[in-house]
């Protein structure tokens, strides 16, 4: 798996912590330059933290599924990208959290579920994990701060469009995946 894949796998991952970036962002007048961090903070550590706890997963059961391993990919992340597909198009009735860390927490820890499947599947490459992580988190911090500028200056008609890109792109790459494993 290339630099460029993880890099969209993050940039699809962080599509969730964006789009709750937006919320927060819609949900204070005028952050603060910290307001603008404290979310991608959250977000950053969280979606790099999942993958690998994912990752040390996987590679406990990665030798006895070794074989079916760019079908696990390929579900895992179809599984993913069409609930944030699906989740884009949902009624959003939610109100705006606020930064508090118990909320941050529970967001953060909510946007990056989908994170630790997805570092099940990077056990089946052969990847460096700590780079992987380091740019999902690095990816997210940015995606996620400047989600609240977004938020903060345009409102919510971004929040559903970036999940379903993000979802898109998640099931792109599962069938990419999937397609590398049958035929080459």
């Amino acid at each position: 798996m290339s630099l460029f894949e993880i890099f969209l796998i993050a940039v699809g991952l962080s599509m969730d912590a964006f789009a709750v970036s937006v919320t927060l962002g819609l949900s204070v007048q005028k952050p603060k330059p910290a307001e603008y961090l404290i979310p991608g903070i959250y977000f950053g550590f969280f979606q790099a933290l999942m993958p690998l706890i994912g990752y040390f997963a996987g590679t406990y059961f990665a030798g006895k599924i070794q074989h079916l391993d760019y079908w696990v990919a390929f579900v895992l992340l179809g599984f993913i990208g069409g609930k944030m597909i699906k989740d884009s198009f949902a009624k959003d009735d939610e109100t705006a959290p606020s930064f508090h860390f118990v909320k941050m927490l529970v967001l953060a820890v909510a946007t990056s579920i989908d994170a630790l499947a997805v570092g099940i599947t990077f056990a089946f490459f052969a990847i460096n994990i700590f780079i992987a992580i380091m740019i999902i988190g690095l990816t997210t911090l940015c995606i996620s701060t400047a989600g609240v500028k977004i938020g903060n200056l345009f409102g919510a008609r971004f929040k559903a469009k970036a999940e379903c890109a993000g979802g898109i792109v998640l099931v792109l790459l599962g069938v990419k995946i999937l397609i590398e494993g049958l035929f080459f």
